[in-house]
Formats: structure tokens, sequence, C-alpha cells
């Protein structure tokens, strides 16, 4: 309806006349008060009712509860209002009253009003209880004046900012310690809201409080899983994985915790599965404490639980709560960086994976931090789960690498004695493959055999594969083949082992580790003749350094890698002058550059270098491997030296036994020449007995030769291919036994291959030099 300034209607709907009953003619020009009932129109203005229930007399006299909104008339001075049923008294109206009385009354929620100047009007008893004052005290106050323990200063700045803005302020949290639970801190989540009339005056502050502490713990639990889940385990490092747990732990589930591993986990060993043996003993890996953090013991077993505790801890392999005070919880004190007097709250926790017994995390709280509880025990064993499995990777890891660096000490070249042939020194950098190495082999004739082999692939079958190749070079070197037969004969055993051992693990690699694509080089150097000869088997020729500082690489004819070759390998010779240096090397040397470019760097850090072998391996490793590593890499350099006329002495012979007794002449004047006259008598037998073989059973041209380098070398040549066979003569034999007694006056002896014949060649060691 719409209403004049004077109260009287002028404006009539149907809706109102459906509402009331009164049709418009019955109502137009009467005043509004008439239609009230209960309400004396004296004094009264619409003001008065404006946005207030009251009731209104119907047409056929009944009561009609309604609620007024009245808004001026645009352009005129009348006022529409708006009828709206509203029954007094309703289920809404009721529902609304209840609910303000349960939150003043019995709601868990702490509810505070304050007034515009931030003083408390009141408050339900649940606020009561988390603040531990009565309303009685509290009214008329402000907050800080109320709770002066209570850091309210920056929730009275919150409420400002919300008198101020109207916007309200979710999630504040307030830290603080209930009367019901003085000894812990408690964590409540804040609502700061403004309250305003229907008109938009500001009647206050209201301030909706939770207990949030557990909601809190939760989080501050998940906080510590998802830190676990990026530090323990970053490393495959049995330390530095317990570490892990200590720094996650630390201060985020205890005030202290140490961790015990079994011994053989440090030493990569395997384990038996199910519960720890009594005499099982505990080697203390980390202990980290809230008041100490930054202090660490490892590896030793100081502080750690004695056998007999560590196995009653690891009894069921489950994790617990244990009473401080028991004899167990006392023994497993002495692991912690902690008061034990203050110390009220320990867990055991068995770090297990796959149903073995790995070690033992112990955590304890101490002062006015919570006991542990059954979430804080759950926390606790997932922590222990993942650091376990961690620990078994790194344990089986450690084994493997263990595995493998006996593999790579096995591969070592052992060195050459003194007054060699060759200077020769080598380096290894590993980075986990295992598969390259590098050999230097003594040879008759003062010769020298350097080698160069790579196996791709990584881990401990790769090293042995490497290790096998490096003993069947080590075999047929002692038959003193020649460089391409050497391979070929390589490349044949290669073929016969992939072709024994099954099928394929689905990348051309057998079951036993070796593999199609494996590469050597083989290089044999002569003091004598200061020649040269190599082949390769997919491998990379060497780099030379001549004295006057030029350099060479040599390419051999390209061939492909071991059981991959179709055609025979070759060989090239080439003539070295003494004191060359000759580098050969792995492909893991360029890891970072062509290698083209590498062994022109390689030639230019050696051009010109004038130290030791040794030094230059350092300096070239410095120089071209890369940090960090992505492949083995391994170097070997020599340095020549000639054994010229006065070390080397040779005699053409005619083949006629009365040229026996001269060669034995010949012998003893040189050895007394080279003042070996303590040799003398054994090496004019040893002469006398091959030159005698040469001459009776060979045919010309037959040559005697002595060599005196690192140890004193007899040779005899002949033209015939027919090798001398050793046999044990019987008692009634007249001859046979001059072989057997050469070997037993030699350090070896053997039969090389020539040409145009063989040379029988027997060495001994040089009286006063060890052997």
């Amino acid at each position: 309806m719409v209403i004049d300034r004077q109260g009287t209607v002028v404006g009539w709907s149907s809706a109102a006349e459906g509402l009331l009953g009164y049709p418009a003619n019955a109502v137009l020009g009467r005043p509004v008060v008439d239609l009230l009932t209960g309400v004396d129109p004296t004094g009264r203005s619409l003001a008065a009712i404006e946005n207030v229930a009251i009731s209104l007399r119907c047409e056929d006299g009944a009561v009609l509860p309604c609620r007024l909104t009245v808004r001026p008339e645009q352009r005129t001075e009348a006022w529409t209002v708006t009828l709206a049923p509203a029954e007094l008294g309703s289920p809404t109206t009721a529902l609304d009253q209840a609910l303000l009385e349960t939150l003043f009354t019995v709601s868990p929620v702490g509810l505070f009003l304050l007034d515009p100047r931030l003083r408390l009007i009141r408050f339900n008893p649940a606020g009561e209880g988390m603040q531990g004052a009565s309303v009685e005290e509290a009214v008329g106050k402000r907050p800080t004046e109320v709770w002066p323990g209570f850091p309210a200063e920056t929730v009275e700045r919150v409420m400002e900012q919300v008198l101020v803005t109207g916007e309200p302020v979710i999630g504040i949290e307030k830290h603080m310690r209930p009367p019901g639970d003085p000894d812990h801190d408690h964590v409540y989540s804040a609502n700061v809201f403004r309250l305003q009339d229907d008109h938009g005056r500001v009647l206050g502050i209201a301030d909706a409080t939770v207990d949030v502490t557990d909601r809190h713990l939760a989080q501050e639990r998940l906080k510590v899983l998802a830190q676990a889940g990026t530090r323990i385990g970053s490393t495959l490092d049995v330390l530095d994985t317990v570490r892990g747990l200590a720094e996650v732990s630390v201060p985020g589930l205890a005030d202290s915790m140490a961790v015990e591993v079994v011994e053989p986990v440090l030493a990569g060993e395997d384990l038996e599965p199910g519960p720890v043996q009594r005499d099982t003993v505990l080697r203390r890996a980390a202990c980290r404490s809230r008041d100490d953090a930054e202090s660490w013991t490892a590896g030793n077993q100081d502080g750690a639980l004695p056998p007999v505790a560590a196995a009653e801890a690891l009894t069921d392999l489950e994790p617990r709560i244990v009473d401080p005070l028991s004899s167990l919880g006392q023994q497993a004190l002495h692991s912690l960086r902690a008061d034990r007097q203050k110390v009220h709250s320990l867990m055991l926790v068995p770090l297990v994976a796959q149903h073995r017994a790995l070690g033992l995390a112990t955590f304890c709280r101490w002062g006015e931090s919570r006991p542990f509880e059954r979430d804080d025990l759950t926390l606790a064993g997932e922590l222990a789960l993942r650091t376990a499995a961690c620990l078994d990777n790194a344990r089986r890891y450690l084994r493997e690498r263990n595995s493998l660096v006996a593999l790579r000490h096995a591969l070592r070249p052992g060195g050459l004695p003194p007054d060699h042939a060759l200077d020769v020194a080598h380096e290894y950098v590993h980075a986990g493959s295992g598969g390259d190495w590098v050999d230097a082999v003594p040879l008759s004739g003062a010769r020298v055999a350097l080698v160069a082999g790579r196996v791709p692939g990584h881990g401990v079958q790769t090293a042995a594969a490497a290790g096998r190749l490096r003993a069947a070079v080590h075999t047929l070197s002692d038959l003193d083949l020649e460089s391409d037969e050497l391979l070929a004969r390589l490349d044949d055993l290669v073929r016969r082992l992939i072709g024994y051992n099954g099928p394929t693990m689905g990348d051309d690699r057998r079951a036993d580790g070796i593999e199609a694509g494996a590469t050597c080089l083989y290089l044999i150097y002569d003091p004598v003749s200061r020649r040269c000869s190599l082949s390769s088997a997919g491998h990379p020729g060497p780099v030379v350094v001549r004295p006057d500082g030029t350099t060479m690489i040599l390419d051999p004819p390209a061939r492909a890698a071991l059981s991959c070759a179709d055609e025979p390998f070759e060989k090239i010779d080439i003539d070295l002058p003494e004191d060359s240096m000759l580098a050969l090397y792995t492909p893991g040397l360029f890891q970072e550059q062509p290698e083209g470019r590498g062994r022109e760097r390689l030639a230019d850090l050696l051009s010109g270098f004038s130290g030791s072998v040794r030094q230059a391996c350092s300096r070239v490793t410095e120089a071209l491997v890369p940090n960090p590593l992505r492949e083995d890499a391994a170097i070997q350099i020599a340095r020549t030296h000639a054994l010229g006329p006065a070390r080397v002495v040779s005699w053409d012979l005619p083949s006629d036994p009365s040229v026996v007794s001269k060669a034995r002449s010949r012998v003893t004047r040189q050895l007394t020449a080279w003042d070996m006259d303590e040799a003398a008598f054994t090496t004019e037998l040893i002469a006398s007995e091959l030159v005698t073989n040469a001459i009776r059973y060979a045919k010309p041209p037959v040559r005697l030769r002595l060599i005196r380098s690192h140890v004193l070398t007899c040779e005899v040549s002949d033209g015939s291919s027919t090798s001398p066979r050793l046999r044990h003569a019987r008692t009634t034999d007249e001859g046979g036994r001059g072989l057997l007694l050469v070997a037993r006056c030699s350090g070896r002896w053997g039969t090389r291959y020539t040409e145009d014949g063989k040379t029988v060649w027997v060495e001994q060691t040089i009286p006063g030099r060890p052997e």
C-alpha cells in the first residue's frame, strides 16, 4: 500500500486486498493506524513502525502478524509500504532464539562479544574455559587487561582493523595454555567479524574461537612426512640416510633422538631375516637433540644399546612406547643426548625392511613437551619404514660397490720391475661403470705389451667381464703372439662365451656380463729394435709424443669391436725413438668433447712434458676429466727406453755340433764383461742345451743372443717352426733331460714364433736383484 505524509492510505493493491481481505474502497482515505491492532495511534509516525514486526487486523476480524518494509516514493511525498506475513513465534524465530542461547551456554566454540571500544560484553563458558577468567571479572575490560599473559595485543590490532574495514578476519592462530591443561600449549583458531544493526550502526566485535590443537599437530606430522620425502634417502649413503631421519625428527617429532644400525649394514653385508640374535652389535650412526642439533657421532659403539638390550628392543620388530623408568627405557636413554631426569616419554622404533632388522631409532621428549601419543608412534613407524627401505638400498649399493672396488683393484696393472724397457704409470677415474681397464704385460726378449680395453655397461657384471678379458689377454700374451693374432684369438674367445651362455638379457648382454661390443687395443714395444706394433678391436689408437716434442696420433686399421668383426685384424709397425711417450686411454677420458679434439688436447698436454709418467697421468686427468663424472676413464702413459749394444749381444752360429763349446766360451766372456760371473755357470748350461737342440733338431740359421735388462735373457733362434717339448726322462734314458734342467735353472722359458722360424728364450734373475 501507499501512505501519504499524514498517514492516510492513498494506494491499495490487489495483493494487499488478498492478504487482509479489505477491498480498495474500504481502506483508501482511511488512516493506516486503523489497520493496526493493539497499537495506540497517538504520537505514532511511520518511522516508529518502520521495519517492525506488527499485527494487522483483517476484514474478518482475525489478526495477521506482518513485517513492514517502508521506502519513500520518488518525486512524491508518499511512502510505499510492503507487507509480508510473518507469524510471531514461528519455528524460525524459535530456532534463532535457541541457536543464540546454545552459543552462549553449551557450544564448544568460544564466543566473545566486545563493544566498539573493544571492551568485553559477554562470552560463553567455552571461552571462559579457554582463558580461565569468569564473565563477572572480565565484563567492561579490554582483553589486554583481563589476560595479561596472553598476547592479546595482536588480536586487538586485528579487531581494530575489522572495526574500521568491516572485513572479517578468518583463522587467526592463538597459542595459549588453557586452565584444563596448564602444562601444554594449545592452538586456537579465531574468526573476528563486525556486528552492526539494520541501519549499519556498528554494535561491536564478535570473536569465535575453536581449539584446533589436534589439527595443528596433524599438520605438523604431515610437514615432517613431507620433509622426510625429500631428505631421507636423498643419497645412497648409510650415514647420510640416518642423518636425514634425525634432521626431520628433531624438533618436528621429538626433542632428542638417536639411530643405531646393525653392524653388517655399515659394511654392506647380508642380513638374516627375523629378530636379531642376542649377540647382535649395534653401531651409533646419528644422534640429534633440539639443544645441540649439530652434534653427531657415527660409526662407533659408544652410547649404543648393548647386544642384550638391542635384542630385547628388536624382539618383535614392532614400534612401541616405552616407560623411561623401565630397565629397557633406562638403557635406551644412554644413547640419547638428553637429561634422563627430565625425559617423560620414550619411543623405540625398529628399522625393518623385508623382515630384516637394520637398526633401531630411539625418540624421546622431555620437559613441557607433550607425551608421545598413538599418532606420534604411527608417524615414527612411517619414518622408520621409509628410512629402512633407503638403508637397505644403501646397503645393497655398498655391497655392490665393494664388489666393484675389489674387481677394479684386481684389474689394476701390477707394474713393471725397475730397469725395464718402459716407465709406465696409469690412473683410473671411477664413475661406477667398472668396464674400463689398462695393463702392461712383460713379454719375452725384454719386450712389453701395453693394453687398453673397455666393456660397455655398468656394475659388477661389467667389471667381471672386464676382468675376464684382462685374464684372457694375460694368458694369450704368454704365447708370445703378434698383436693381430692375439686379438683374433681374443675375438674367438668372446664369441664362444657369448654363444655358450644362453639367451640374451634384451640388450645384447649375456647373463655372465660379457657383452658383444667390448673393445681392446694391444701394443707391443721391443726396446732392442725400438719398434712398436699394434692392433685394435674397435678401440681408439694411442697418442705418441716424440722426444723433440712433435706428436702423432696412431690410428690402427679400423675394425669392429670384439665378436663383431667379420674381417681379419691387422697390425701396424712404427719405429719409436728413445724417450718417446705413449698414451693409451679409454673413451671416457673425453666425456665433454669430441674424440678428435680430445686427442689433440691430450697431445698438447704431453708435448714437451719432462716430468715423470705418474705426473703426466695426473696432469691429463685433471685437465680432461669433468666433474661430476658420467663414465669411467682410464689412461696409461709409458716412456720408452732402448737397449743398445752395451746391453744386447748376439752371435750367428754355424750348424755344427763343435760350435757348442765356442758358444759357451762366448757366453762366459760376455757375462764377465757385464760383471755377472755368478750367473756364468747356469747361463753356460742353458746356452749349451739350447744351441745343441737347435743344431740337432732344427735348421739354420742359428743365432744366440744375450739381453741384460731387468732380467738376463738367453735366446737361441733357428729356422724351424718345431717347438721343443719338455718331457721327464726315465731312469734308463741316456738323454731327454736338457730342457728339464733349463726349466729348473731359470725363472721362466718359452718359445716365440717368427716369420722365418722360432726363438727359444730363457729368463734368469740377475744376481743381487730381487725377483
